[in-house]
């Protein structure tokens, strides 16, 4: 648990969650922070909150009994985000603390009810709202919707410029109480920015249209320091993660890195053969590779490579007259993550059928994500050397044509 001082007046309150699925589903090897904000002015508000991940408080009270803050003199709860990891301890706060104001948009308010039957002393706010806690501590909120749920929003303190924005230019990676930029070294500074690219493409990333909103209304906002949900607190440099984030968002379109993410599996080792023939070719083209295996890499891993890459290299033998299911399962995923318009090439083993490329496409229709493949390389067993002369072929030209679309 940390405790530590933002700005004048205003102090974070973080706790480490680790050895979990967060949300259930993706993986975080490298655990996540949760964050929580309070502000004191004449008057004190939280701004979200901290809690076990099953929604026990007593995270939340023991770091506010650090700062010597009786729960009871708090008067504003700032809900940014109705997410149980953001809101789980206020059913739990009620019971020791009843006369407090909720401060959230109409949809938090709707989410309220249906989540802690809470409907007592909830003020809804839209853009530009204020709520004045004294000492300067002037707050203005701006409706940020669907990032990545419809009840977001963003809270600024004008006297200190903190902009606190819960999910939205968060990241994953647990945190120490050293966790601003400006405390920070290159190499770690480096580290949570590739935990902010697998946090975007895990966890915000089919709302990249919604986020690129966000970020114009943020962009008119006096910010100096960025405070989220999870992940570090940009203090020396925010503009870096709103910078970030632009263009993680978009990533989304097609044009990313110059990089090729090889993603495959293998049942017997027939398409792994190709697969070390290719990482042979690949290692001789000045491009940057991300290499991963299903069903052995987690989704979040496969996403957060695909995220940044431009080309996209599937390698996979058919299963009864199908795609490899791990394979199917990872591709659906993507095209609901909204990763579209990549360069792409397809290649793989098959026994006494194919059927693979009829599965393919039916993804790559069912989820509009208008990838551009070159033609695809099968072959019976195991890869002659006249099918991986083919192959390389292939590599070689997807290797051109992610060049030609980064650079354009």
């Amino acid at each position: 648990m940390n405790v530590t001082t933002v700005a004048d007046g205003v102090y974070q309150l973080s706790v480490n969650i680790e050895n979990i699925l967060f949300e259930g589903l993706w993986e975080i090897p490298n655990g996540v922070s949760l964050n929580s904000y309070i502000i004191k002015g004449e008057k004190t508000a939280i701004v979200d909150g901290v809690c076990d991940w099953d929604g026990v408080p007593e995270t939340l009270f023991a770091l506010l009994d650090k700062l010597e803050i009786d729960p009871k003199s708090i008067e504003y709860l700032i809900i940014n985000h109705m997410e149980p990891d953001h809101s789980g301890w206020i059913e739990d706060f009620k019971k020791i603390h009843s006369d407090f104001k909720i401060i959230c948009t109409g949809k938090a308010a709707e989410l309220l009810e249906g989540f802690y039957d809470h409907t007592e002393n909830i003020t809804i706010v839209k853009d530009d709202d204020i709520l004045d806690l004294g000492n300067g501590h002037v707050l203005t909120f701006k409706e940020i919707p669907n990032v990545h749920w419809p009840d977001t929003m963003v809270t600024l303190d004008q006297k200190t410029g903190t902009l606190f924005s819960c999910d939205a230019f968060g990241g994953f990676g647990s945190v120490t109480s050293s966790n601003y930029d400006d405390a920070l070294t290159q190499d770690e500074i480096d580290f949570y920015e590739k935990e902010a690219v697998r946090y975007y493409a895990n966890i915000v990333g089919a709302f990249s249209m919604p986020v690129e909103k966000a970020i114009q209304k943020c962009q008119d906002l006096p910010v100096k320091i960025v405070a989220p949900g999870h992940g570090i607190v940009w203090r020396e440099n925010p503009q870096k993660i709103i910078d970030d984030y632009t263009r993680y968002a978009a990533y989304s379109k097609g044009i990313a890195k110059e990089r090729i993410s090889i993603i495959w599996g293998s049942m017997y080792g027939m398409t792994e053969k190709a697969v070390n023939f290719i990482k042979k070719i690949i290692e001789k083209e000045d491009i940057e590779v991300d290499i991963v295996r299903v069903p052995e890499s987690s989704w979040g891993t496969v996403l957060g490579s695909v995220w940044e890459s431009t080309g996209i290299i599937l390698a996979m033998p058919t299963y009864e007259y199908k795609m490899f299911p791990p394979m199917a399962a990872v591709l659906d995923e993507l095209g609901k993550k909204k990763v579209t318009k990549r360069k792409a090439f397809r290649l793989g083993s098959y026994g006494w059928s194919g059927g693979a490329q009829r599965e393919l496409d039916e993804i790559m229709t069912k989820q509009r994500m208008n990838w551009e493949f070159i033609d695809p390389v099968e072959f019976k067993g195991s890869p002659s050397q006249e099918d991986l002369k083919q192959i390389e072929n292939q590599v070689k030209e997807l290797v051109k044509l992610v060049k030609e679309t980064v650079n354009q």
